[in-house]
């Protein structure tokens, strides 16, 4: 019979509520604790003037991931909203004035291949095999593992699947290896782009993201990313997690290397484990005292960040033509945009950008005739962040994308919000400001990753963006079901 421990998981994202959930199912005494008033993290809601605006992720991408996770619990995701399968997935707008749609079906996705590159199509059916390949096998011999060393990858079978994943060469290389069409490799290397590092420094492993894109489809929760949230926050009730919302942790208590009790701005937790999900750098470099942190200044300062992001919240108050679910702005050089966030990083003189339309789709995110945008600029963490900056930056995209779709739109703007390092500072604690995490680079890959199980604190677990396996939702939510499966391993252990 397993003991019952008290267990605080800090945070209330994707990764927290995992965990959360996780062990609460296995008879836990489970808390989950919040600086703010509404579960989600990144992933959190609001309503202004009618508009419902997801805050963070717009991309349901990897619907196995979340079937995986609920059917653990005797659910699955219908059970808390219906999903709706994007068809185009997501449209690309290019310099040269081309619109090109991304279709659902394999057999259109080859035909559009064919018709920008001939002979495309087979190369196409070839990459997104060795995508699969990469994708399953990741899924079921990688992606799952906490990371603590390189002995969890010494098997035979693993090492071989290694190198035909191609754990050691470039994503870009992979991608020109096939297609030499620049508007076919800019498609095939955007995901990357926007949630992790340049092409050329992103092991060809993360092709099997072009799988859960052209594969596996884009997906989307009705009634927005935050259906998920509240899923998730329902289950959790469900297996007995307790929330403390509003509460900000502000230090720990310590007997004997442990932490004995999370102290918080609403009173002290004592607790047997304690799950981290915040910032890990903030967790690790802010709260706890010197001699227990795992890492050094200096190491933080040498990891490689993914970008962060200057958001725009607005909403029109017309229908508007030309755009759909998802759209991207590519109409720029999407080199010299990349070499801005990670070779020098500074504020882009022309950058490529990303406007999600929800209301196209969902006619309860926006009033009635109305529309709801999203819209992201990806730019380089730590850099300085002003107000002006960002009105700089909204009339330069709006300036594109009217011209683009051929209309006026700030005239109609009738609720406008922009977002950007200070607020994932002040709001998350984001180390640098960053808004998804780590990049994906070949040296901060899985076991070279931050340490999931901390060394120095013995019954201290971190899950979330900044360890294994990654930035992104899905891989978040996994993040947290491998941390409490740790938790109950060495509960197991010390019976």
């Amino acid at each position: 019979m397993m003991t019952k421990q008290r267990i605080s998981v800090l945070g209330a994202g994707f990764s927290g509520l995992a965990a959360a959930t996780t062990l609460a199912a296995q008879g836990q005494d489970v808390t989950i604790i919040d600086m703010h008033h509404q579960a989600g993290g990144r992933a959190r809601q609001f309503e202004a003037n009618g508009f419902v605006f997801d805050m963070g992720p717009s991309w349901y991408w990897m619907p196995d991931v979340f079937e995986s996770f609920f059917n653990k619990f005797g659910h699955q995701s219908a059970d808390y909203y219906p999903l709706h399968r994007l068809d185009p997935s997501y449209q690309v707008f290019f310099p040269d004035g081309d619109i090109v749609k991304l279709p659902g079906s394999r057999e259109e996705q080859n035909a559009l291949f064919e018709s920008i590159e001939p002979g495309s199509a087979k190369a196409l059916d070839k990459f997104l095999a060795d995508s699969r390949y990469k994708y399953e096998t990741g899924m079921r011999e990688f992606v799952y593992k906490p990371g603590h060393s390189v002995l969890e990858y010494v098997d035979l079978r693993i090492f071989r699947a290694m190198f035909r994943m191609q754990m050691f060469s470039s994503l870009s290389k992979e991608v020109r290896r096939l297609f030499r069409h620049p508007k076919l490799i800019q498609i095939l290397e955007f995901p990357v782009l926007f949630l992790g590092a340049k092409p050329e420094n992103t092991p060809a492993l993360y092709s099997m993201m072009n799988y859960a894109d052209l594969g596996l489809g884009t997906w989307y929760p009705m009634g927005g990313m935050y259906k998920i949230v509240e899923g998730m926050v329902s289950l959790a009730e469900e297996q007995g997690v307790t929330f403390h919302l509003g509460e900000q942790v502000t230090g720990f208590h310590f007997a004997d290397r442990r932490i004995s009790n999370v102290v918080t701005t609403g009173g002290d937790h004592p607790v047997d484990v304690v799950v981290n999900t915040m910032d890990y750098h903030h967790l690790d470099q802010q709260l706890l005292p010197e001699e227990f942190q795992e890492y050094g200044a200096g190491y933080w300062d040498k990891r490689v960040m993914a970008p962060s992001s200057l958001l725009y919240y607005i909403g029109v108050d017309r229908r508007l033509k030309g755009l759909i679910h998802h759209n991207l702005f590519f109409d720029a050089d999407f080199g010299a945009h990349a070499r801005e966030i990670y070779d020098h990083p500074e504020w882009p003189k022309d950058p490529l950008f990303y406007v999600c339309c929800p209301s196209v789709t969902d006619h309860m995110v926006a009033p009635s005739g109305q529309e709801n945008l999203f819209i992201l600029i990806p730019v380089a963490p730590g850099l300085e962040d002003r107000q002006d900056i960002h009105d700089a930056y909204y009339d330069l995209v709006m300036e594109r994308l009217e011209r683009r779709t051929g209309q006026s739109i700030r005239e109609h703007v009738i609720y406008k919000r922009s977002y950007a390092h200070r607020d994932f500072q002040k709001d998350y604690h984001a180390f640098k400001g960053n808004a998804y995490g780590l990049a994906n680079t070949l040296f901060q890959t899985a076991f070279l990753k931050p340490r999931m199980k901390s060394r120095k604190v013995h019954n201290l677990w971190h899950a979330g963006q900044l360890t294994v396996p990654g930035p992104g939702v899905p891989p978040s939510l996994i993040s947290g079901q491998v941390a409490a499966a740790e938790v109950l391993r060495s509960q197991k252990r010390n019976a």
